[in-house]
């Protein structure tokens, strides 16, 4: 951006605030699990040296491998033979390398946890339910038992009893890109949470599930809640624990925006990148429609380098930078988006060389304001939500349910001389 129409530039003041969650303190692993595996492990009925697959998404989850390594010890000591497998749908460029290679970021390693990781995009037909095809990842349906773990939370495109868990991942997730992709497809002409919960309770009937880890995090993405689900108790206890996970889930504390500005966007953050149940835009045409927040412009900085490339998602924002577009594997993107069956989620919004390009158009796109009243909100991601920074016309319509802390200083936004944002936030640019 030239100097000079940096310098002027003309923005409100801002003020930090503090969002003062209500949250529930970390959990010890061992301990959850210690606590819930006699109950498990009774009631498991099978030869000693089984082959039992455990299914791992693609999510970035707080004490992922430290889970998977327990209970891979835990069926080894029952006598089994377990091995890790992905259970995330066309992630990871659907390929068995690309998904093996998500895990290994995620540190799943057969060093870390273990027990070998064994991959495939293959899938067993299991037969049909109301129409909806149901399929299998084929080392799944060749083993003697299957375990998921997963994060139990609100979905990103559906609201149900059940959402994003372990149903979800029996019938995405182990359907590999062509399980993903069919259901997607069909999302366009019946309902998503329909098809996923149909074919989801389906696939734990007919195949060898012997238990699902459900995982809860807080507002500070500490493991705060571990519970074991037997396979006919999946439904149940998602359906109880994403009750909690629902009341749990940071939000802005707005209900009405003018510009949102986003640091960074991520596969690793939301599997939509921006969270829609942050923000309340889904771009895909089966998504939720979500009446609150409103938000007239949304302006996204960067990439996340966990999004390997992935900007799923960018959709949803209404500007974007060049060094984001840069980033973008267009390949990786390309399989998410169609597997999907949401090529809308790609659309590349207008974008610029710099930060300071892209406020100032944002700037020319909102309604008629001042200094005093124009709502900006400035957040590292739809993830991490305590800390933000907004604008002083933000002061006066707070929503009141929200607990905030409220700095005294009025600051500006600032730059650099390359043009960029320089994030009060995280001291990162």
């Amino acid at each position: 951006m030239k100097s000079e129409t940096l310098r002027t530039l003309q923005l409100p003041k801002m003020r930090m605030i503090r969002q003062r969650f209500e949250i529930a303190p970390p959990v010890s692993v061992s301990a959850e699990l210690d606590r819930e595996w006699p109950r498990v492990n009774a009631a498991l009925d099978l030869p000693s040296g089984s082959k039992i697959a455990i299914g791992v998404g693609s999510r970035g989850i707080a004490n992922l491998s430290v889970v998977v390594q327990d209970i891979v010890d835990r069926l080894k000591k029952a006598g089994h033979d377990p091995f890790v497998t992905p259970a995330m749908g066309s992630h990871g460029g659907a390929t068995a390398e690309g998904q093996m290679d998500v895990l290994r970021h995620r540190g799943i390693t057969k060093e870390r946890v273990g027990a070998p990781i064994k991959a495939t995009m293959d899938v067993q037909p299991m037969g049909e339910v109301n129409g909806i095809p149901l399929f299998l990842d084929r080392l799944a349906a060749e083993a003697d038992g299957i375990v998921l773990v997963n994060r139990v939370k609100p979905h990103t495109n559906f609201i149900g009893p059940t959402e994003s868990g372990i149903t979800k991942m029996m019938a995405i997730g182990l359907g590999n890109q062509k399980g993903a992709e069919h259901y997607h497809r069909l999302s366009l002409v019946r309902s998503q949470y329909e098809i996923i919960s149909t074919a989801g309770k389906a696939l734990l009937e007919k195949c060898p599930v012997l238990f699902g880890v459900c995982l809860l995090e807080n507002q500070a993405h500490e493991t705060a809640r571990i519970k074991i689900a037997l396979s006919d108790e999946v439904a149940r206890i998602e359906s109880e624990l994403l009750k909690t996970a629902r009341s749990w889930l940071p939000t802005l504390p707005l209900d009405e925006m003018d510009l949102l500005i986003i640091d960074e966007m991520g596969k690793d953050i939301s599997g939509e990148g921006i969270d829609p149940c942050v923000v309340g835009r889904d771009v895909c045409v089966y998504g939720a429609k979500r009446p609150w927040p409103k938000i007239t412009r949304i302006f996204v900085r960067d990439l996340t380098d966990g999004s390997e490339g992935s900007a799923l998602g960018i959709a949803q924002a209404d500007f974007t930078t060049r060094r984001l577009v840069d980033k973008i594997d267009f390949d990786v993107s390309l399989v998410n988006a169609i597997t999907a069956c949401c090529p809308e989620s790609m659309k590349i919004p207008l974008t610029f060389e710099t930060d300071g390009e892209a406020i100032a158009t944002a700037l020319k796109t909102l309604r008629p304001f001042d200094h005093k009243d124009i709502r900006i909100v400035h957040i590292k991601n739809t993830l991490e939500l305590t800390k933000l920074m907004v604008s002083v016309g933000c002061l006066d319509s707070f929503k009141k349910e929200i607990d905030l802390e409220i700095g005294s200083e009025d600051t500006a936004l600032a730059f650099d001389d390359s043009g960029n944002l320089i994030s009060h936030l995280y001291n990162q640019k």
